[in-house]
Formats: structure tokens, sequence, C-alpha cells
């Protein structure tokens, strides 16, 4: 491949991750923001405001789950055709992420980047290509984010029920929907912490690939371009996923908002110290579950829960499929 070449692909991936990182934003702000929107703690324009700024104090926050997504799921030092394979990925995450978006399911845009990476990868060299114990790992950690997020949120609304059991409910409920800025502010911030990474992870393999740097530390115009990118596309929002998020779930209160929150923030947050890639969109969702069921299992709308656990599992196959389709267009032209 010729230098120029090189230089070329370096640059659309680098494009293709700031892209995907910028839909993200507006694809999952729906996750920070949507309980605080419908219980009217914060107005929208507000909402949407401080996700943004708190997704990108997030993102300049931690660099494990980029490494993880770097050096993981293959190996950046040798996979063939390296720089395709990885624009082959962002372009069929993006596909999916904006189809998602436009029918208003919040789908996840982990699943969709992880797969599509192992699918153009397995495209390029087979299914040797894949680093498996830490592939297995990351989707470990997609598989039992959500379960945890749901246990959390069910025992945790369970404390809350008992300890307000006796208090006046217009009152708690007044209280909760303050705090609930806070709240939404650390959910916000918890999802830049995960979020925002994966597209760090991705131009860091383009650099290593294309021969730019022999390290998986993550550079800081790559950090900054990346939280920049996702606070930007926060800023815009998405309003079709907000409304099936915040209220197609359950009815959610004030004192609903808070522990959904609080579960989904902290589970994500953990994930991020330890490294782990998790679906912000998954373990949110999870929580509000968690809570509605804790609060009145029948006040839950399961059919929804029921299309979007649909979507999820579907995300894996078709991202991987599209990657690989991708993937065997691009190497035409390069």
């Amino acid at each position: 491949m010729e230098f120029d070449s090189i230089l070329i692909l370096t640059i659309l991936v680098v494009i293709g991750a700031l892209a995907f990182d910028f839909i993200n934003g507006f694809h999952d702000t729906a996750n920070a923001i949507a309980t605080s929107v419908s219980t009217k703690a914060l107005t929208p324009r507000k909402a949407i405001l401080l996700a943004a700024v708190m997704n990108f104090v997030g993102a300049m926050t931690f660099t494990g789950v980029a490494k993880t997504i770097t050096k993981d799921i293959v190996d950046p030092f040798t996979l063939q055709n390296g720089s395709v394979v990885i624009l082959a990925a962002l372009i069929a995450a993006i596909a999916w992420n904006l189809i998602t978006w436009y029918y208003g399911i919040p789908s996840s845009s982990s699943h969709a980047i992880i797969g599509s990476i192992a699918g153009a990868a397995i495209a390029a060299a087979g299914f040797e290509a894949l680093h498996y114990s830490g592939f297995l790992k990351i989707i470990y950690g997609l598989l039992l984010s959500p379960i945890l997020a749901f246990a959390v949120g069910f025992v945790f609304y369970h404390a809350i029920k008992r300890i307000f059991k006796n208090a006046n409910l217009t009152k708690t409920n007044n209280n909760f929907r303050k705090v609930q800025v806070l709240t939404a502010a650390f959910q916000a911030y918890s999802h830049g912490t995960n979020d925002a990474q994966k597209a760090m992870g991705i131009i860091t393999m383009a650099l290593i690939a294309n021969g730019y740097t022999d390290s998986t530390d993550i550079q800081l115009w790559v950090q900054v371009s990346c939280a920049l990118a996702m606070g930007l596309g926060t800023s815009v929002g998405g309003w079709k996923i907000i409304k099936t998020v915040g209220g197609k779930i359950m009815k959610i209160r004030p004192v609903n908002g808070v522990s959904a929150d609080l579960t989904g923030a902290s589970v994500i947050l953990g994930a991020s110290v330890l490294g782990i890639p998790v679906s912000t969109t998954h373990v949110i969702t999870s929580s509000i579950l968690g809570v509605g069921a804790s609060h009145r299992l029948r006040g839950v709308k399961w059919g929804t829960a029921k299309t979007m656990l649909i979507t999820w599992c579907i995300t894996l196959p078709i991202s991987a499929t599209l990657a690989a389709l991708s993937y065997f267009v691009l190497i035409l032209f390069f």
C-alpha cells in the first residue's frame, strides 16, 4: 500500500471515529437525561446542555476503556489490512446507529462498534484474527452489566421505599426533583467515561496499524477531539429515544428517576474504572426496568422492553455482517 493511501485511510478513520462519537452523543443523549426531562426536573434545553458538558468532562477523565478497545478485540500490531478493517467497522456501526435512531430504538452503540470490529476483522483474516480472551471479557461485561443494573435498581428503590414510606408524597417528590439535577449530571459524566473512549480506542488502533505510534497509550489530541465530538453530539439531542426511554418503559416520578440515575451511573462508572466497555443504553434502561419492577411490576410496559431486548440481541450479528460487507467493498479500492 502506498504512503498516500495509508495517510488517506488514517484520515478517513479519524473522521469516521469522530463522526461515530458525535452520533453516539446524540444517539445516547436520552440515556443521561430522559428521566430528568420526563419528571420536569430539568427543561430539555438545560438537560442537554448539562449532559453535553458532563459528557466532555467524563471523557477527559479515564482512558482504560479506550485501551481495552485498542488491544483486546484484535491485535492492531498484526491485523491484516488494519485501516480498512477499522474503516469498515466504523461505517457499519454508524449505519446501524442511524437506523435505530431513526426508528427511536435505544440500541447499543457499544454492541454496534464491537460487533463491527469483530465482523470486519473476521472478513479480513478469519476467526483467528480475534483475541478470544479479551473479546469474551468484553462480551461478558456487555451481558452482565444490564443484569447487575436491573438487580441494583430493584434493591435500591426497594430500600428508598422503606426509608420514605411515611413521608409526604408531594414534598418527597419535590425534593427528589431537585436532587435529580445532580444525579442527571452524574449519569452524563459516567456516560462520558465509558462511551467516548470507544472512539479513542479506534483511532489509536488505526495509528498503530499504520505505524504512526507503537504504544496503546491514548494521545492527548485523540482524547480531546473525541471528548469534543461526544459533547457536541450530545448537544444536538436525540428526541426520539428520549421519548422511548423517558416514557414508554414506565411512568417515571422524581424518586424513580433518582434511583435509576444513581444505579445506572454507578454501574457504568465502576466499569470505566475497571476498563470494561459496557453499553450505557443497556445499563440505564435496565436500571429503569429494575426500579419500575420494584415500584410496581404491572406498571412496567414490558412490550417496549421486549422490543429493546430483541434489538439488543440482533445488534452484534447485524453490525458484524454489515462490517464484513463493508470490508469486502472497501478492499476493492484500497
